[in-house]
């Protein structure tokens, strides 16, 4: 076995390869992401329904399904099982006003309205920062980040 082989590194070699700044290598393009407060989607094709689903899963307030049959739930859509077929394909949410989950198939859904409050709203680092500084500029002390009640 060679030196090579048994992970012997050659110093000399490894020094003329140039050194890279590790931060321009740290650029990742940020999450937009979008205000979906009382938008109620068009759900016309299968394709509008996974769409406006994959959405939903990513909200962070309730949403309000309506069924064909007319029946309605409002909830937090916590998991989705996507399959091949919508009458194969789920979605699982707390309902509101309850702790046991409910499994809705995607040919059962009628309507979907984004009905809650996005919790997760204005809440990025960029948006802290801004207030911080707005605050440290007015002479603030002791300034710390703080939850805000979800009512």
């Amino acid at each position: 076995m060679t030196g090579k082989e048994s992970g012997h590194i050659d110093h000399s070699a490894a020094q003329a390869v140039p050194h890279i700044n590790p931060d321009a290598l740290e650029v990742a393009p940020g999450t937009a992401h979008e205000n979906l407060e009382g938008w109620i989607p068009q759900l016309a094709t299968d394709d509008e329904i996974r769409l406006a689903l994959e959405k939903a899963f990513d909200y962070r307030g309730d949403v309000t399904i309506t069924r064909k049959d007319g029946s309605g739930i409002e909830g937090y859509l916590f998991d989705r099982r996507t399959a091949a077929m919508l009458k194969d394909s789920v979605v699982r949410l707390y309902p509101k006003n309850s702790n046991e989950k409910i499994s809705i198939s995607y040919a059962d859904i009628a309507a979907l309205a984004f009905t809650g409050r996005d919790t997760a709203a204005g809440k990025s680092w960029e948006a802290w920062m801004k207030k911080y500084a707005q605050k440290k500029a007015a002479g603030e002390t002791n300034i710390a980040l703080e939850p805000e009640p979800l009512d």
